[in-house]
This record gives structure tokens, sequence and C-alpha cells, in this order.
């Protein structure tokens, strides 16, 4: 399954109502290091399918959700389980690092 585009309007349908564990992935265009995890990203959530569900908020277009979040730098990732935030992770990472952390907070 590929990421899917979350906004302010559908956060908490597809976030915090959510059956299984998801993060979330506080971006933006003109951030290089979001740049770098994206492609991990859409290799994990497909990877991952069923386990969890990855998500990508654009903090430009939607910046409700991630000022309700307290993001203050990007890329900003969080894993909600049970509609709360089980753990957070700052920067870029490289894709074992971020199976790593995911894995471990499922």
């Amino acid at each position: 399954m590929a990421t899917v585009a979350v906004t302010d309007d559908t956060f908490d349908a597809e976030v915090r109502q959510s059956d299984i564990p998801v993060v979330v992935d506080f971006w933006a265009e003109w951030c290089g290091p979001c740049k770098q995890i994206g492609p991990a990203l859409e290799e994990l959530s497909a990877e991952m399918d069923g386990k969890v569900k990855i998500v990508k908020v654009n903090v430009d277009d939607n910046p409700n959700s991630p000022a309700q979040m307290g993001v203050r730098g990007i890329p900003a990732l969080f894993l909600f389980k049970g509609g709360d935030v089980v753990a957070n992770k700052s920067g870029a990472a490289p894709k074992a690092a971020l199976q790593g952390w995911i894995e471990e907070n499922i």
C-alpha cells in the first residue's frame, strides 16, 4: 500500500480512528531531508502493509495538524496506536533505522 496523503480535515479519521498503528510524516516540498526519507517510507508502506499505515501531512497546506502536535521541525514522524502518540522522531534516517523504529513501537 502506498503512503496516504492526509489533510487537517481527514487527520482524525485517517490517524486517530485507525484500526492499525499509523506513522504520520509531517513534511514539505522544500524540505531536503523530507525528500530523502520519502522513498524509504513508500517502500516501508508496501512492505509493512496490514501492520502499519504510513501517511503524509504537508505542513504548508495543512498547518493545523502539525501545530496541534507541536511540530517545530521537519521531517517529523509520529507513531499513533489506538489514537494516541506512542513515539516520535525528528530528522532524516536511513530506511533500516526507520523500519527498526517503527517495528519497536508497533
